[in-house]
Order: structure tokens, then C-alpha cells, then sequence
């Protein structure tokens, strides 16, 4: 097969680790910057070019599309849908994903476990949001930030207001959440593929830190999931519409929680964590799931 990984580092841990997988399997594999790709939209041929020339038909596409270029990145993604291409997670589902209020609002109609999470745009309000996520302490979350930046951890009321009023200040979008205490610094990463979690690990903040982030300094473990955690990651990740997704869990007095669905999860702590070989258990998956035009929303939406 000829597979893109839509890429702007081919360099980086994930993106070398699925290039290995991938031509171990005898695959041809080729990194795609997706900000290089640019577009002739057509009811005809849809094609895309990068430097000047057409780029051939691949069989199936890879998105490792990064936040800040999550727009560019599916516009791009969903080209490839419309010329056929078998995509490992759809433009509509990654685009679901990344806007964190509304993946939160798609999981909570589901029934699925989540911190209670308030949203508001009033500064008039705040007494009751507040109130609404059990007052202090909670947590603050902008709504563009990834890999633990613009997370805040607010341990009274006085800080809760004045956080909340500085983010208003900036027009900032943020929500508000419970602060899930008996979880004590430490989220699950549960990688799904398919309908089944095939890796987790436990990471554990450092001390003095509540974000449990990798890139923050927080540590990786091998964890044995429950049935409901491992239930609850697969119908969160088929909720946002991914195959492959990293879905992060907190444990709690009442159940797993979701905290967020990741649709471009990173390979390096989980792989080193359980000694597990998930890049070729991704590629093994579209080898198996692969087929020109299987695309639910063939490119819409």
C-alpha cells in the first residue's frame, strides 16, 4: 500500500515509529507536511499539490494534524477524503474532537462519565457557575490550550473569581470543572484502536503540579484497566467518531471520568510505558480497514 503521513516532522517520535511500522510491513510510506499541500478544489478531479506538482493516489492517509493547524490540517485531510483516500481518523471526527466544549456536550449526551463542567460568558455569572461545578477548588481550562497550558487549578473561591474574571478580560473562552480530588494528580491515557483499548499507562503528576501531562515533567506507568474504563474509553472515542484516539480517564469516587479524547495521541510515552509495538497494531488496522471511498462523511461536513 502507499500511505501519507500528513506530518510536519518527520522526525519526530510518532511520525518515525509509523514510517518503521509501516515499511517493515512492506508498505510505501511518505510524510506529507500538510501546510506544504495546497488544494484545487473541483467537482471533477480534486487534487492536491505540494511544490508545484500533483500528488499521486495513496491508498489510505495517516492525519498527525497539531492543534495550532487544526483548521489547515482537515481542510487538507478532507481533500484526500474526496479523492478517495482511506483516512486512519476523519476530518469531521478530528475537528469534533479538538473543540473541547462540544466534544464534552456529544459525550455527555451519551451518558458518558464526565467532571461537571460549567460554561458562561457574563462576568454576572460567575457566582453561580461556580456553585453550578461545586465551588472550590476547580479547575479552569482555556479552550484552546493543549499539553496542560492554560489549565489552572483554583483553590478558593477568591482565586476562582479572579481567574474567571481575568479570562473574561481577555475574552478568552474557558470552562470551569469540578477538581476531582480522590484522583490525586494522576490521569489514565488509554489508546484505542478500533473498538479496543490496546495500551494504557497511569500518569502521575509531579509533585506540587495536578497536571499529569508528559511534557510537564509528570511520570508513565503500566495500569491495569477496569471493564467500565476500558468500556468507557472505546464508547468515547466511537462518540467523537475516531478509530484511533488517546482517551484520557480520571478515576473517581463515582466512575471514570472522561477528561478529553485526543485524535492525534503521541506513541512515545505509551509505547515506553507497556512495551508495546502500537504503531504497527495502527498500521495492521489499515491494512485490515483500508478501502478507496470508505469514508462516512466522504469529505462533508
Amino acid at each position: 500500500m502507499r500511505i501519507a503521513i500528513l506530518s510536519r516532522n518527520k522526525n519526530l517520535y510518532s511520525t518515525r515509529r509509523l514510517i518503521e511500522a509501516g515499511q517493515s510491513r512492506g508498505h510505501e510510506m511518505h510524510v506529507l507536511d500538510p501546510l506544504r499541500c495546497y488544494m484545487n478544489i473541483n467537482a471533477k478531479e480534486p487534487e492536491i499539490h505540494m511544490r508545484g506538482e500533483g500528488l499521486p493516489q495513496y491508498d489510505a492517509v495517516i492525519p498527525r494534524i497539531g492543534a495550532s493547524i487544526t483548521f489547515y490540517g482537515t481542510a487538507v485531510l478532507r481533500q484526500f477524503e474526496m479523492m478517495g483516500t482511506y483516512p486512519l481518523n476523519e476530518s469531521v471526527a478530528i475537528s469534533r474532537s479538538r473543540d473541547k466544549l462540544r466534544s464534552l456536550q456529544l459525550l455527555s449526551r451519551k451518558g458518558i462519565g464526565l467532571p461537571v463542567t460549567g460554561f458562561a460568558s457574563k462576568p454576572s455569572d460567575i457566582p453561580d457557575l461556580i456553585d453550578m461545578v461545586g465551588g472550590a477548588p476547580l479547575v479552569i481550562k482555556l479552550l484552546e490550550g493543549t499539553q496542560g497550558i492554560g489549565v489552572v487549578l483554583a483553590e478558593t473561591r477568591k482565586a476562582s473569581e479572579s481567574v474567571i474574571e481575568a479570562f473574561m478580560g481577555l475574552n478568552a473562552h474557558f470552562m470551569v470543572q469540578e477538581y476531582i480530588k480522590e484522583a490525586g494528580g494522576a490521569d489514565l491515557r488509554c489508546f484505542v484502536i478500533g473498538d479496543k483499548v490496546i495500551a494504557a499507562m497511569k500518569r502521575q503528576a509531579k509533585p506540587g503540579e495536578f497536571r499529569s501531562n508528559l511534557h510537564r515533567g509528570g511520570s508513565a506507568t503500566l495500569v491495569k484497566l477496569s471493564p467500565a474504563e476500558r468500556a468507557t474509553a472505546v464508547k468515547a472515542a466511537k462518540t467523537m467518531g475516531l478509530n484511533v484516539a488517546g482517551v484520557d480517564l480520571l478515576r473517581s469516587n463515582h466512575g471514570p471520568l472522561v477528561m478529553e479524547v485526543n485524535s492525534s495521541p503521541g506513541l512515545e510515552g505509551i509505547e515506553t510505558a507497556t512495551e508495546k509495538d502500537v504503531a504497527l497494531q495502527i498500521i495492521t488496522f489499515i491494512e485490515k480497514t483500508a478501502k478507496q471511498h470508505k469514508t462516512r462523511t466522504k469529505g462533508r461536513g
